[in-house]
């Protein structure tokens, strides 16, 4: 019934896009990670400011970007990146220096993906402790995802300190990518204000700041991962009990986040 050729594609567009969604979905969970082991050693090399995962949203979005080029009106050249247009440059240079070195220049291995050589063959910066693990739907129910286990007496940590109770260090970053099961809360300005008044949070603090729930970060520590690992360092944990407000901005966020949507962005504090 509809004679605007716009509307009944657009239409046929809504029915289909689900279904879209979840082949797209598969195919970056097919590269999520090298994303991961991407982000992790920027973590490591740059610092704690970094959120690894920040970045991964990042990129992903990127790639969508540059994918819809794909469907282009044909007159239009496709842009490339600056490191996208001396990539092959570069390979070659690098093939001529390993010549001149007499190194032995690796040769492609079939059956694999190109980035997965690398991986092998050069190893990952701080991976020693754990594997990466391919990123798969993150499965929010049972227990733990009840908005109704946080009261106003539930006690929560920080996330950095979290990962140095773990024997992970200050990179935050290690702990949501190996267990993203775990439920985390970014603070927003008020909430930061909160903590900084009561000298949980630096005033000079990173950009993110991340609360987990103690009782799930002890669960962690008794589990055969890490009870027997001489990195353990639980005193580092500083449990709190937020204000109520706080709590409530929690649950909403936990039921958010288990009936499947995304997380809000972080409010400005009232004025």
């Amino acid at each position: 019934s509809f004679t605007d050729p716009s509307v009944s594609m657009d239409l046929l567009r809504a029915v289909l896009q689900p279904s879209i969604n979840e082949e797209i979905r598969g195919i970056f969970n097919k590269y999520m990670k090298y994303f991961q082991t991407a982000a992790i050693n920027v973590r490591d090399n740059v610092g704690e400011e970094v959120d690894p995962e920040q970045l991964i949203q990042e990129t992903c979005r990127s790639c969508l970007e540059q994918a819809k080029l794909l469907f282009s009106d044909g007159k239009k050249v496709v842009p490339r990146l600056p490191h996208e247009q001396t990539g092959q440059k570069r390979a070659r240079q690098m093939d001529e220096e390993l010549s001149r070195r007499g190194s032995p220049i690796p040769k492609k291995r079939k059956g694999r993906p190109p980035g997965q050589s690398l991986l092998n063959d050069r190893g990952v910066s701080g991976m020693a402790a754990w594997k990466l693990k391919v990123s798969e739907p993150v499965r929010r129910d049972g227990p733990k995802w009840d908005p109704s286990r946080l009261t106003e007496t539930t006690t929560f940590v920080l996330g950095s300190r979290a990962n140095k109770a773990l024997g992970m260090g200050g990179t935050r970053g290690r702990l949501y990518i190996k267990h993203p099961h775990l439920f985390k809360y970014a603070a927003d300005p008020q909430d930061k204000h909160w903590l900084t008044e009561q000298q949980h949070l630096r005033p000079s603090g990173g950009k993110m700041a991340y609360l987990l729930i103690e009782e799930d970060i002890r669960d962690l520590a008794a589990s055969e991962d890490y009870r027997d690992s001489v990195d353990l360092r639980l005193e580092e944990l500083k449990p709190f009990i937020p204000p109520a407000w706080m709590t409530e901005k929690m649950q909403k966020h936990m039921e958010t986040l288990r009936r499947g949507g995304d997380a809000p962005p972080p409010e400005d504090p009232p004025e």
